[in-house]
């Protein structure tokens, strides 16, 4: 019987059109793992898409080389099919329009005429034969991928790659390593395997700075020597590890930091529960001359590096199609199921890290109302 690396090979060799996808929560380390997969799926002579739903380029990941190949959304995956029996009447011409929000197909016949029994209509098979996810534990994370196409994906052999225990294994193989610190690590490791010759600057600096991302700069408690061996061989490939550094940390705007700075001020902590937690206002934003794009790291590149804090929560205020909400962000470095935590206020995400959106309230109130119901599940 084939182990889970071995049918991973077996299924790749098969394909010929591969859907590579991640989740967009958290998208630096499987960004990485999806440019390099894909590099590595090319020069194999398949044919790759990379899709993440409502993707879009964060200024500070353009000096990925391939990151525009990513697209926000699938496109053209089926055909539908009109038949015509032509044995008895042959076509002279076709021709069609579009009138009132409808296609009219005419068809010409040489003589005699065209009828509806002549007539069969049919959909092509999908466009993929292979779809590769990358550290998403659950299907529902794919937002309107999933959820607009959920036939291709019952119907497609999925490769489900992640570290994460909590994964839902919801592929038909499921490679799933939490002894790695990222999933670029994983792509690393099978791509040592089978396609050492295909290593190269461009899809090593990828999956490096998907490791860098995961591990903020080898500082966290998974990193394991294999991991630091692991970095140091890509380094060897042509990994560029400068620019890695320079472009994740070192291109803060000012507009950035004095935002990170009132949160950073206003900054709560329950030490009995090692929780911690902050608010920023739509003022706040205005006089940063910033926007919500740039809380992206807030938590996990400040607060979160604290070791007194293992929950920490982001309250903001924002606005979605001129409606004011108040968002947060509730993230866990140690066990914590946030989406329960979160429960009452219908949350996204990971059971690590949490997002969620209510309307009609004021920052205060909600701020008021959200830590009490943390504490309450804490205690």
């Amino acid at each position: 019987m084939l182990n889970e690396k071995e049918q991973i090979k077996q299924a790749i060799e098969a394909a010929r059109h591969v859907l590579v996808l991640f989740d967009r929560s958290e998208n630096t380390d499987a960004l990485g793992a999806a440019l390099a997969l894909a590099d590595f799926l090319e020069k194999d002579h398949k044919s790759v898409d990379i899709i993440c739903d409502n993707f879009v380029v964060s200024k500070n990941l353009e000096f990925l080389e391939g990151i525009k190949k990513v697209k926000p959304e699938l496109d053209h995956i089926q055909k539908f099919v009109i038949k015509v029996d032509v044995s008895q009447t042959k076509i002279d011409s076709i021709s069609y329009d579009v009138k009132d929000d409808w296609l009219s197909i005419y068809l010409t016949p040489k003589q005699g005429m065209i009828t509806k029994n002549e007539l069969r209509t049919a959909q092509s098979s999908y466009k993929y034969d292979l779809i590769i996810t990358l550290n998403t534990p659950e299907l529902e994370m794919f937002g309107g991928i999933f959820l607009n196409n959920t036939d291709l994906f019952y119907r497609t052999t999925i490769i489900n790659i992640d570290y994460r225990s909590d994964n839902d294994r919801y592929g038909q193989i499921n490679y799933i390593d939490p002894n790695v610190t990222s999933v670029s690590e994983i792509i690393y490791q099978l791509s040592k395997t089978w396609y050492e010759p295909y290593l190269n600057s461009t899809n090593a600096t990828a999956m490096l700075a998907g490791m860098i991302a995961a591990t903020h700069s080898f500082k966290t408690t998974n990193v394991t020597p294999l991991t630091l061996q692991a970095a140091g061989e890509l380094i060897n490939h042509g990994a560029d590890r400068e620019k890695i550094i320079h472009h994740l940390y070192r291109t803060r705007s000012l507009s950035t930091l004095k935002l990170w700075g009132t949160a950073l001020m206003r900054l709560k902590i329950d030490s009995a529960k090692h929780f911690a937690w902050t608010f920023l206002t739509r003022e706040d934003f205005i006089n940063a001359g910033a926007n919500h794009a740039q809380l992206k790291d807030l938590i996990t590149e400040l607060i979160d590096n604290s070791p007194e804090v293992d929950l920490t929560l982001l309250i903001y205020e924002d606005e979605i199609n001129a409606e004011k909400i108040v968002s947060g962000i509730l993230h866990s470095k140690k066990g914590h199921d946030t989406l329960q935590m979160l429960k009452p206020y219908n949350p996204t995400g990971l059971r690590h890290r949490a997002t969620f959106s209510i309307k009609n309230i004021g920052i205060a109130e909600a701020e008021k109302n959200i830590i009490e119901e943390i504490k309450k599940s804490l205690n």
